[in-house]
């Protein structure tokens, strides 16, 4: 498998176009680019205080880019900055990214999720350069019509999400695949998209996610209340897609051949109940801290299990996850406290990305 160094010497140079790129994934992708030496242009929604503006600002990485602070629903704002930009890749992440969000705001959910998407894709559509251009989509383990059985989903299985988060995203590869078939298959431009399962990791301050919710119990010395303990999700370290998507982009930039849809998630050694992930995130933090089922309410569908075959991202780029699920807390945890203690965030995210491409030895 290709070192993170040997895989970063490609976006050096490099103009990259994200789209969310002030998000949770988004801004640890901004910080992989910027060590990398790409030139970024972001464009996400106007950042709030708290949240992921203290991420954000955190990881030092707004100096290093170019940004609009816009809508993706905004068509025009979009296609101008797109077009300024002039991307040789475009990695697609902004999203309304939260299960239960959507169903109190179905219909932002779909107008962001799916209109977003058709915008981006036509930005490429209409682009007039005649350069090799590199666009991956990433969407979500959730687009499957997901039966919860016991084995994995392969990428040729039915879309058919069951919440509007999961189905919108199910319509964002259909929108997608329909543009490359319709639009792009005769051009220059190489088309992906990446269904990553649950991501943790460092500077997730969202609301209704397992480990955030673990985190702010943790530094308010309080037990940790879990929704759904029974629960089984793919959970993998933040580090862990982005380096596929930043593998699927450059192989597609230099041979369309690789132009595909990809799994990206962890072995089935590390497909664990979320019960048994807090069990890891306390034994991690330490201080006794612990964490009970939190009382039975009505509440809407959220699939009980779901995990993915990663089959074709192993065999095409002989990709490995690098760290196992009982590391990828670690790393989760070792972020946290290093915030708890005020220390330069920026460093910590650079030696853990760093850390992350040594583990990468393949």
């Amino acid at each position: 498998m290709e070192t993170m160094v040997e895989l970063l010497r490609f976006y050096k140079g490099k103009t990259v176009f994200i789209t969310g790129h002030s998000g949770f994934k988004g801004t640890w992708l901004c910080k992989i680019l910027t060590m990398a030496g790409a030139k970024i242009f972001g464009y996400s929604l106007p950042l709030e205080d708290g949240g992921m503006k203290a991420f954000y600002d955190l990881s030092g990485i707004d100096s290093h880019i170019t940004s609009c602070w816009n809508d993706t629903r905004d068509l025009k704002a979009l296609s101008s900055f797109y077009n300024q930009a002039d991307p040789d890749v475009v990695f697609h992440l902004a999203a309304q990214p939260l299960v239960l969000d959507s169903y109190t705001r179905p219909v932002y959910t779909y107008e962001t999720n799916v209109m977003g998407t058709v915008h981006v894709m036509e930005c490429v559509r209409r682009s007039h350069s005649d350069k090799p251009v590199s666009v991956l989509n990433v969407t979500t383990d959730k687009v499957y019509e997901n039966k919860e059985w016991e084995w994995g989903y392969r990428e040729n299985e039915p879309l058919d999400g069951y919440d509007p988060y999961s189905n919108s995203k199910s319509c964002s590869e259909l929108v997608t695949h329909s543009y490359k078939r319709s639009f792009l298959s005769q051009t220059h431009i190489a088309v992906s998209t990446a269904r990553a399962g649950n991501v943790i990791g460092g500077g997730d301050f969202a609301d209704n996610r397992i480990i955030p919710d673990c985190i702010r119990a943790a530094l308010q010395n309080k037990i940790i209340h879990v929704r759904n303990p029974y629960s089984t999700r793919p959970y993998q370290h933040v580090l862990e897609p982005l380096y596929a998507y930043l593998l699927i982009a450059a192989k597609q930039y230099e041979e369309r051949q690789y132009a595909d849809s990809y799994n990206v998630g962890p072995d089935d050694c590390d497909c664990v109940t979320t019960g048994e992930l807090v069990g890891l995130f306390c034994k991690a933090w330490g201080n006794g801290l612990n964490w009970k089922t939190a009382a039975i309410v009505e509440q809407p569908h959220e699939a009980g299990l779901l995990k993915l075959d990663c089959s074709r991202l192993k065999n095409t780029f002989q990709w490995q996850p690098v760290w196992h699920v009982d590391e990828a807390v670690e790393k989760t945890v070792e972020w946290a406290k290093a915030y708890e203690h005020n220390e330069n965030m920026a460093i910590v995210m650079e030696k853990q990305i760093q850390a992350f491409g040594n583990g990468n030895k393949g």
